[in-house]
């Protein structure tokens, strides 16, 4: 992807006027063309009629000539390797992918080496991100003790450090005990538990249960597994009133549960990610291990299903899941690879096909990349609003190019839509009312208003 990362340039002293732009409010539902104010890092006026007829004199304003401006995006689970595996991913590559994909602000998955089960380590993160000054980076704290889903970590001390959830990443807790008391104790400060939901003992294959698992001879990882951790979830959360976010859902039976669970009241949300609406487990194809990922690519009615979840709402969120890996970790026969895929580059190009195929508006796409994972995890941005954080994203929607793996920014290359066509390119990643990235077919000459 050809642009510019624009770290040391220093925020517009003065207000900035973002003009002739077509503006998605997910809040309120709405697109339209208008203008964003921006004053001090913050939004300070919004609307269709705003400077209508360009802005006035002493205010610097930049022509959106008539591109898409949203809030930008909010990605809820992001896996990088630092500390302990810098080789893959670190704070700094993630925070420059993230500006390149449009995401302002991301939630660190805690699975690093040593595990962020204490708060130092929460305290590490938000210490980077200073000293970074890309996106705004968060972290989850760990749910148990070094991840191992015996002990429960002290969530109470990591939350008061910043902890914005907890979770173990991509290990499910399988004692329903341990969850119980977790969900009892997060109750009492209104914490969020994220969990996978993967029955352990069942979900050890390498790719989904079905014909094509059969026909490569790999062994399969049920749709069950899923729905099984899914149903003890949500009878946990009736027993301890607590709050749970499902993480990665992937199959028909699982929207299914979760939508009988909504409807009865039960504080439960869920995420899926794009690997999981717009693919499915043929894209394994010749054991490329690129689409080897967890939970495993599911079939085509499974694919579907995950549409449909986000087109009525049962499913919240859309995060990029991007875990990194590095050449020796994928390029070995496929049951031996390691699983995951990077997703911060791509996560709006591809996010965004759910509009062009219908499936979506673009407010209510950006309720699930913006606005609905701000307001799980508490964070500031994601919304348009006086005094909001002036995170945001200036993209073409139509803009066509192909995905292509060296171009990506990430440190690594591993990504399951290599040499897919999408529609949809990131032209300006906006943080605190700081440009951090300025793509080079967008390259505005602002200059002050007559």
């Amino acid at each position: 992807m050809s642009g510019n990362i624009l770290r040391g340039v220093p925020p517009h002293a003065g207000s900035t006027a973002y003009i002739n732009a077509r503006i998605v409010d997910p809040t309120a539902g709405a697109e339209y063309t208008g203008a964003i104010l921006i004053s001090d890092g913050k939004i300070a006026d919004f609307g269709p009629n705003l400077f209508a007829s360009g802005a006035p004199y002493g205010i610097e304003s930049v022509d959106c000539r008539g591109l898409h401006l949203a809030p930008g995006l909010v990605d809820g689970r992001v896996h990088t390797g630092e500390p302990g595996e810098e080789h893959k991913e670190t704070l700094d590559s993630a925070g420059i992918a993230a500006a390149v994909g449009g995401i302002t602000s991301m939630v660190l998955l805690p699975d690093n080496e040593p595990p962020f089960d204490d708060a130092s380590l929460i305290e590490f993160v938000a210490r980077r991100a200073r000293q970074i000054k890309l996106a705004n980076m968060y972290a989850y704290g760990a749910l148990t003790v070094g991840l191992e889903g015996r002990e429960l970590a002290e969530m109470g001390l990591m939350a008061e450090a910043g902890a914005v959830a907890f979770t173990d990443a991509d290990h499910a807790v399988g004692n329903a005990q341990v969850m119980r008391r977790a969900l009892y104790y997060a109750k009492g400060f209104d914490a969020l538990i994220v969990h996978l939901p993967q029955e352990p003992t069942l979900s050890g294959g390498h790719m989904t249960s079905g014909i094509m698992a059969t026909r490569l001879g790999l062994a399969g990882n049920p749709p069950l597994a899923e729905v099984m951790m899914v149903e003890r979830d949500i009878r946990l959360v009736e027993m301890t009133g607590g709050r749970m976010h499902l993480a990665k859902i992937s199959t028909a039976e699982s929207v299914r549960v979760i939508a009988a669970a909504k409807a009865r009241g039960l504080k439960i949300t869920c995420d899926t990610a794009p690997p999981y609406f717009a693919l499915n487990d043929l894209a394994v194809g010749d054991y490329r291990t690129f689409g080897k990922l967890v939970p495993p690519l599911r079939a085509e009615a499974d694919r579907q299903a995950i549409v449909e979840g986000l087109r009525t709402g049962v499913i919240d969120a859309i995060a990029s899941d991007h875990r990194p890996q590095d050449q020796d970790s994928k390029r070995v026969p496929f049951a031996q690879a390691e699983p995951g895929g990077i997703g911060l580059e791509t996560l709006l190009p591809v996010s965004l096909e759910l509009v062009h195929n219908g499936n979506l508006t673009l407010p209510q796409l950006f309720q699930r990349l913006s606005s609905a994972p701000a307001r799980l995890f508490g964070l500031p941005g994601g919304r348009l609003a006086k005094g909001a954080p002036a995170d945001l994203v200036l993209f073409d929607a139509d803009y066509a190019w192909k995905i292509d793996r060296p171009d990506f920014w990430s440190k690594t290359k591993n990504s399951p839509f290599d040499e897919r066509p999408v529609q949809g390119q990131v032209m300006a990643t906006i943080v605190g009312g700081r440009t951090i990235y300025r793509h080079d077919d967008f390259a505005p000459a602002a200059a002050a208003a007559d």
